[in-house]
């Protein structure tokens, strides 16, 4: 991605889907997010495997927040015509080569293909908006179902890193390589 693009000035601040629509986070999310990372089986793939605090999800709002106030982009808030049931999208990585792909969907909301809905459309703003070259995600190996995703949207198996002192499998996507 051209450094260029971070002006904050790139991204349209809504998107739709089919099924979806993705929205910039707001303070009043604090509830549904709060709520969200406290199911452990949302957290189940962490080196530690524990719910957020409500102080530590008022710190994952905020990074989000200002995310998309410096850079113009970001994780959104994912709605369904009924309801928020999540957040995704992508951010600057400090650690890897690409911007990083990351959602989180309430349970409820598993096995629907939100998340593979959520990603195509993520890809298609970052690589169509943001003129990225390059998508990665990072995924536990014991999450086959965030592995399948990104395999059905393209991503291939590059390395096993370490994050958070956890081997976690990185995946990418580049440009040129786009189904």
């Amino acid at each position: 991605m051209r450094e260029r693009e971070f002006n904050g000035d790139v991204a349209p601040v809504t998107r739709q889907t089919t099924r979806l629509r993705l929205r910039i986070p707001e303070p009043a999310d604090i509830h549904f997010l709060t709520e969200l990372f406290s199911r452990l089986e949302l957290v189940a793939h962490r080196p530690v495997p524990r719910p957020d605090s409500p102080e530590e999800s008022a710190e994952r709002l905020a990074r989000d927040i200002k995310h998309w106030k410096e850079n113009g982009f970001g994780r959104w808030a994912v709605e369904t015509a009924d309801a928020l049931i999540g957040f995704g999208g992508v951010t600057i990585s400090r650690d890897f080569d690409g911007l990083n792909l990351s959602y989180h969907l309430q349970p409820e909301s598993w096995g629907r293909g939100y998340a593979t809905e959520l990603v195509r459309e993520t890809l298609a703003f970052a690589f169509d908006d943001l003129d990225a070259d390059r998508v990665i995600g990072l995924v536990r190996s014991a999450n086959a179902a965030s592995k399948q995703v990104l395999e059905k949207c393209g991503f291939r198996f590059e390395r096993e890193v370490m994050l958070h002192s956890a081997p976690t499998n990185l995946y990418a996507i580049d440009k040129r390589r786009r189904k």
